[in-house]
């Protein structure tokens, strides 16, 4: 049986491979920052986008992706923004895999 850390990482490279057929440019994959974690930054049309992947079985895994989790992710991207000294548009994103199926909602803000 996988462990929650192995699905999570299957379940990014399953994005990731689904976003680099959407032309997105991988940048990063788990950046860590003092705030949070950031589970993919990629880049596309000029816009950096700051990916946070959601599976699971048994529910829709939509649902982990709340007001508390986006205000960490922010608090996480303003950080590397800063310290990579980044000034574009960018934008949260959210990719929800389900059974090996990728579903993309973009700018996912409340």
């Amino acid at each position: 049986m996988k462990n929650t850390t192995t699905k999570g990482l299957e379940a990014e490279g399953v994005a990731c491979e689904y976003l680099e057929n959407l032309h997105y440019q991988i940048i990063a994959r788990n950046v860590r920052k003092k705030f949070s974690e950031i589970d993919i930054i990629a880049k596309k049309d000029g816009v950096y986008r700051f990916i946070e992947v959601k599976s699971g079985k048994g529910f829709d895994p939509v649902y982990n992706m709340t007001p508390q989790k986006i205000k960490k992710i922010i608090k996480g991207m303003l950080s590397y923004m800063a310290s990579n000294k980044i000034d574009a548009p960018y934008c949260i994103d959210l990719v929800v895999v389900r059974n090996g199926e990728c579903e993309l909602y973009e700018n996912v803000t409340f």
